[in-house]
């Protein structure tokens, strides 16, 4: 059931020649979670906004539960939309404890139905026992935990989330991505969120919208979008992506190669295959495969990361993700082949 419904929106700032967002359409289910990405300039926050009710659109209508909550010049006010916002750096108020920051948007309830609300809350996201804490003496996750139940305290029937890990180091930032994917689905809350890090997006949203200069580039659940791009754009958007030329791979055995998303010009004339790093292999000299010099190799721990200039002229650039027991060097000479299996 669609619980979300955006139809061709449409935003343009006075000051500006190029509109921020251009005929914008997607959909979200009832408990599902959707990733806005694209990088700055993009229109993800502006969309968001939009949707909070916090700006006005130009063109297009918002729905939510089958009703317009959102159209060109009007809406319903923010505050009766039933959303729930979740800030890029959490906002609590530094000033309040954890349970009265919590409880803020649901303040007017009696005293037993609050505790009841709060309590459930504090479980749900394994805070239990620091009510009586300061937003000063939680850590990062903790605080980022906090601000989700804030949220969720008024039961919204869709939360927003602009940027929400983005204040977190590496290491914490994959933790606090696991746990909210498991709260939102453990409460069944539909969520829509703004990220520039597409490993956040694969690895929390069902959904993914692409946006590039205010146009969406691509919509689709994450597998669909890292392995089967719909442009160049998309394709370099989610991580190294060599762009071979047709036949330019070798395979073990004659096993066929077939190209998984079509033949992706690039605007030039040209067309091949889009295949990332990790669907590739080294091989020894004479396989038949597409030879090269190794260029730069990074140690990533698992794996190395290595580059080769392919070609009889060595123009063409290529990335493999090695993960084969051996380690190889700058200088070296060796093969690539696509790994048996795999389809492009």
């Amino acid at each position: 059931m669609k619980l979300l419904e955006v139809r061709n929106v449409e935003k343009r700032y006075r000051r500006s020649d190029e509109a921020a967002v251009k005929g914008v359409s997607f959909d979200v289910n009832e408990g599902k979670i959707l990733a806005l990405v694209g990088e700055s300039g993009s229109g993800k926050t502006t969309l968001l906004r939009i949707l909070a009710g916090l700006e006005q659109m130009d063109g297009g209508e918002v729905l939510l539960d089958g009703k317009v909550v959102a159209e060109a010049g009007g809406g319903v006010a923010p505050e009766k939309r039933g959303i729930g916002l979740v800030f890029q750096h959490h906002a609590l108020f530094p000033h309040l404890t954890v349970d009265k920051n919590v409880l803020f948007g649901v303040r007017k309830l009696p005293a037993e139905e609050r505790r009841r609300i709060f309590d459930e809350l504090m479980e749900l996201v394994g805070l239990e026992g620091f009510g009586k804490r300061f937003p000063h003496e939680l850590s990062g996750g903790e605080r980022q935990r906090v601000a989700l139940a804030r949220a969720l305290a008024p039961n919204p029937r869709l939360l927003l989330m602009d940027e929400p890990f983005s204040s977190l180091d590496a290491r914490l930032r994959h933790a606090v991505r696991d746990e909210t994917r498991a709260i939102l689905k453990k409460r069944g809350t539909t969520a829509v969120f703004v990220t520039h890090d597409t490993g956040d997006a694969l690895a929390v949203a069902d959904g993914i919208v692409v946006l590039r200069k205010g146009v969406v580039q691509q919509t689709g659940a994450p597998p669909e979008v890292y392995h089967a791009p719909a442009n160049a754009y998309v394709a370099s958007f989610f991580g190294t992506c060599n762009f071979l030329p047709f036949n330019s791979l070798g395979q073990p055995g004659g096993a066929r190669v077939t190209c998984h998303v079509g033949p992706p010009g690039l605007g030039n004339g040209e067309s091949g295959l889009w295949v990332r790093p990790e669907d590739l292999e080294l091989v020894s000299p004479g396989a038949g495969g597409l030879a090269g010099v190794v260029e730069t190799v990074s140690f990533g721990g698992g794996y190395q990361d290595v580059t080769l200039r392919c070609g009889t002229d060595t123009s063409l650039k290529v990335e493999v993700r090695h993960h084969a027991p051996f380690m190889v060097s700058v200088g070296e000479e060796w093969e690539v082949v696509a790994k048996v299996g795999r389809r492009y």
